[in-house]
């Protein structure tokens, strides 16, 4: 059975990566663009020509010719639109955050199951193998017991003063446009959950999060993270335990950053390297959820995941106090 999507708003993530994905994964099928700018609706009709563009997102959620939505509007939209697709009876995928905080899942989770429909967050490193690799070694054993995690993501976007991720009101900010990434990846690997956030080092531009220092506590390790949107390209992850250690160089923009690699220690100083130079999780992603919403099989992001990083992103407002 093939998916037949739309994606709501012609937003450059969507030109550049989402709807080429959606366009070449298989069993998905790109079929409309909600756009009322029928220039920003130009690049995607070069790679997929036969889509139907609508001058409204009512317009595309009423195609009936559309199975499934993929939404990549700005933060602050993103519960509203998601709920509106959803009791339009479409299937949704939506940009990380799906949600401003964790209360919101109450509606998105009462809303798919009422419309009997899949709803997740485009969370797309959970479907790259680098990551079911890590989970796999460190949940096998294979470096001991763990100890600590710590990673790092940022960019510089200080220039691009227009960016939404600039923008207080838009729910801009580095937490939620990349921490979410520094925190699920530590809990899909682990499969363990924070119990507190001691330490949140938040320092604000025009009421943006730019810059984040993060120590946190699970049950059995420690965690700690370095987010900002104002510091050069940098992507890492570490699991370190008693008898080894695993480092992800790049596994947030696996192959646009860098190569995605897995480099596994361990105590006797033995190297394994494993690379995926040819995986696209954004393509990995549209498979399973086209597999999951056709046959009704589970889905590797469930909104229940999803919750929990929201629940660690608000411990890390809490703590770090007002902007």
């Amino acid at each position: 059975m093939t998916l037949r999507w739309g994606i709501l708003g012609a937003a450059k993530f969507a030109r550049e990566h989402m709807g080429p994905a959606i366009h070449a994964a298989k069993g998905a099928e790109l079929v409309a663009l909600a756009t009322s700018d029928p220039a920003k609706a130009a690049p995607f009709l070069e790679f997929a020509p036969q889509i139907w563009v609508h001058d409204s997102y009512d317009a595309l959620l009423e195609d009936p010719n559309v199975d499934a939505v993929y939404i990549p509007l700005p933060n602050t939209l993103h519960v509203k639109w998601t709920l509106k697709a959803l009791n339009a009876g479409k299937h949704v995928l939506c940009e990380k955050p799906i949600a401003m905080q964790a209360s919101d899942f109450d509606a998105l989770e009462a809303a798919a199951q009422e419309a009997g429909k899949l709803c997740a967050e485009a969370y797309m490193i959970v479907h790259h193998p680098q990551f079911i690799r890590a989970r796999e070694l460190v949940q096998g054993g294979a470096i001991g017991k763990l100890v600590h995690v710590d990673t790092v993501f940022s960019y510089n976007n200080a220039g691009d003063v227009t960016n939404i991720r600039n923008k207080a009101d838009m729910g801009g900010g580095g937490l939620r446009d990349i921490g979410v990434y520094t925190f699920g990846a530590a809990r899909f690997v682990t499969g363990a959950e924070p119990v507190s956030v001691p330490y949140a080092n938040l320092r604000y531009e025009n009421g943006v999060d730019v810059f984040a220092q993060v120590a946190a506590n699970f049950p059995a390790f420690t965690y700690s993270a370095t987010v900002s949107i104002r510091m050069q390209n940098r992507q890492e992850i570490t699991f370190h335990g008693d008898k080894g250690l695993i480092r992800l160089n790049c596994p947030f923009n696996a192959n646009l950053h860098d190569l995605a690699e897995l480099v596994l220690e361990n105590d006797g100083q033995r190297v394994v390297t494993e690379r995926w130079p040819a995986a696209n999780h954004y393509v990995l992603q549209v498979e399973n959820f086209v597999a999951s919403a056709t046959t009704g099989g589970a889905y590797p992001c469930p909104l229940a995941f999803s919750r929990g990083t929201q629940v660690m992103m608000d411990m890390v407002f809490e703590a770090g106090g007002p902007a």
